[in-house]
């Protein structure tokens, strides 16, 4: 038995002895068994220009207000299909120098939308170039601030078919003569940004929190019986999904997407131009931004009630398509396909 009182070595040696032992049993172990995380079958690795982006999110100091983690809470559902995990963050994480360790992502309060799927919710390059360049050209009430270092102003006559012109508006740049432009460091953090999207996991509905599955149920059948034909909520997936560019109003943003609102394509009444675009993109116009696919990310159901909420609000009056109508142009989109 140690007498503490009198051998101060020994009292030294032990506390330094459970010290270490403390500290490997609850840190070091713990620290090691977290690095053996493997990325998710699906998760695509970051390009050269993607890592790039990365070092520009973190330097332009992104990274302070904007998440990339999604919670199994209530307000966390709009950002993301499932709560993030460690598999999300493997290819992030890595080292970017020998001396230096990827800083996290996880930003320090919610000051701006959680970015972990973003590359999902916004995959169009025209919508996050004129977002940068003037955040408040495509959000009226953001409180982002700008990043107009990431451009050049061009004179129109030294423009080069590498160039990418970004499309802002009279309202925001109206120098004479010459188009916004953007760098390569700008371009490389839009990649980075793009890249940003939940990989698919086939044991998701493990993480979904009980409440949500209960109301998923409900929604997608009736008190009982088998599941009830109603189309989604088009107004909601229009606001999550497109008002970002046309707006809330379908008026659009001039010079860069355009209006909904008394569009011939969206009141025509052969729906096949309008179901296209959402199939296929459009970039037939060049005094608009690129329209990206969402073949991809919406199905037939969603389409249906999206393009029936555009045809039905701001002053259209388009008589509503039905489920059967969009299923037969993806079809007839999909054999035409090479």
């Amino acid at each position: 038995m140690f007498n503490f009182h009198k051998d101060h070595r020994a009292l030294v040696r032990t506390a330094i002895l459970g010290f270490v032992l403390l500290s490997t049993g609850i840190a070091i172990i713990p620290a090691s068994q977290m690095q053996d995380v493997q990325p998710l079958p699906d998760q695509k690795p970051l390009s050269a220009a993607e890592r790039r982006g990365l070092e520009t999110y973190i330097s332009e100091g992104c990274v302070a207000c904007h998440t990339q983690q999604v919670r199994g809470i209530e307000m966390d559902k709009m950002w993301g299909d499932r709560p993030s995990i460690p598999s999300d963050y493997f290819y992030s994480k890595q080292r970017m120098g020998i001396l230096r360790q990827s800083p996290s992502l996880l930003g320090s309060e919610r000051t701006g939308p959680d970015l972990t799927n973003i590359g999902k919710r916004q995959p169009g390059i025209d919508w996050h170039l004129i977002h940068l360049y003037n955040p408040r050209a495509v959000v009226g009430a953001s409180v982002m601030p700008s990043y107009p270092w990431l451009f050049e102003a061009k004179d129109e006559t030294l423009i080069s078919e590498d160039d990418v012109v970004v499309a802002v508006g009279k309202e925001h740049f109206n120098q004479v003569g010459k188009k916004v432009v953007a760098t390569e460091k700008a371009l490389d953090l839009v990649a980075y940004l793009q890249s940003l999207q939940q990989a698919e996991m086939p044991s998701a509905s493990s993480f979904i929190p009980m409440k949500k599955k209960e109301d998923d149920a409900k929604k997608s059948t009736g008190s009982e019986g088998p599941p009830i034909d109603d189309l989604p909520d088009g107004e909601n997936l229009y606001m999550n999904t497109c008002a970002a560019c046309h707006q809330a109003t379908g008026k659009g943003l001039p010079g860069a997407f355009p209006p909904l609102a008394g569009s011939s394509i969206v009141n025509d009444e052969d729906p096949e131009t309008l179901i296209r675009i959402i199939l296929q993109g459009y970039d037939a116009r060049p005094d608009y931004g690129l329209m990206p696919s969402f073949a991809a990310q919406l199905n037939d159901k969603e389409i249906t009630a999206i393009i029936n909420h555009e045809r039905s609000s701001w002053g259209n009056n388009a008589k509503p398509i039905s489920v059967e109508e969009v299923t037969a142009i993806r079809e007839l989109v999909m054999s035409e396909q090479p």
